[in-house]
């Protein structure tokens, strides 16, 4: 997945409101972007960091910036992170079609946000006459605490939660059911569930694989180009003694 035009570089004065940033252009000017993130982006929102923005040509938009890249070092060197969640759906639904996930490979048909559950829409729905529809949850992943390990949630999700409920449910009824962890950072290495943040959706997410929700973790490094070719990487279960390798 490519940036549409080139981004532009600045450094962030400060993330409020959750979806707004005051950011000081390279010129001097200061601009406020869009934050297309409700997560509280740990670790990713230090005043006088990095960041690049993508500028949008359409006049009826409030905001004309929309903040997309942040740099960050962990002792290792520096990292661009994608903070923008409404990237990975459509780079997962590309890799897909470009059968670059082969745990996903082989349907006929791929439709995104399909009216389904309880009033809800799947990210991804897989579909072949010759076998069942495969329902395709996609969350975006940029946290990381410990070099190496992306993580899952930065903050409390009850709407995660309820998204694996009804992952569940498909399960249960016959389809096949996976959640997809995109990690929007070239350093990640594992994957794991933050369980000390959200306990709660640590929970739900091993009811989950118990009731036959299977669990992929995709990583994707970053250029101010955009996405690149995205990657598997282990997902390690904490409090078991099992790591989900990765294929």
């Amino acid at each position: 997945m490519r940036f549409s035009a080139p981004l532009v570089e600045g450094r962030l004065l400060r993330r409020y409101k959750r979806f707004l940033a005051d950011v000081e252009l390279r010129s001097g000017e200061t601009v406020t972007a869009h934050c297309a993130n409700p997560g509280s982006m740990l670790g990713l929102a230090g005043q006088g960091s990095r960041v690049w923005l993508s500028r949008s040509n359409n006049p009826k938009r409030k905001l004309a910036f929309s903040w997309e890249l942040i740099e960050v070092d962990l002792g290792h060197g520096p990292t661009l992170v994608g903070i923008n969640t409404s990237s990975p759906n459509g780079a997962v639904a590309a890799a897909i079609r470009l059968g670059l996930v082969p745990e996903l490979s082989g349907y006929s048909s791929l439709r995104r946000e399909v009216r389904y559950g309880g009033n809800s829409r799947i990210d991804i729905l897989l579909e072949d006459g010759s076998r069942p529809p495969c329902y395709v949850e996609v969350k975006n992943v940029h946290l990381m605490r410990e070099a190496g390990l992306a993580e899952f949630p930065d903050s409390v999700t009850a709407r995660g939660a309820k998204h694996l409920k009804e992952l569940s449910d498909m399960a249960i009824s016959g389809a096949r059911a996976v959640m997809v962890y995109f990690v929007q950072r070239g350093d990640a290495e594992a994957f794991a569930l933050a369980e000390d943040i959200d306990p709660a959706y640590a929970a739900a997410f091993h009811e989950a694989t118990v009731l036959g929700v299977e669990a992929l973790a995709l990583a994707s490094s970053l250029t101010l180009e955009g996405l690149e070719r995205p990657r598997a990487i282990p997902l390690v279960l904490r409090g078991t003694e099992n790591m989900a390798a990765a294929p």
